[in-house]
């Protein structure tokens, strides 16, 4: 198994838990908002990015 996959598996694995921990606390709807924006906002800056440095 490589390096990226190993990262990858990690990454979705911390996603999961912070999800489950997120139903624990009843916290949710926060994480759902959080992530939307977050989401938005790198679509932005990559649509903006994408931009400036077209080539």
């Amino acid at each position: 198994m490589s390096i990226n996959k190993t990262r990858s598996f990690l990454y979705r694995l911390a996603k999961i838990l912070g999800d489950v921990n997120a139903v624990q606390k009843g916290k949710i709807g926060e994480r759902v908002v959080r992530r939307a924006s977050g989401k938005a906002t790198g679509n932005l800056l990559g649509k903006l990015m994408g931009m400036l440095f077209k080539k």
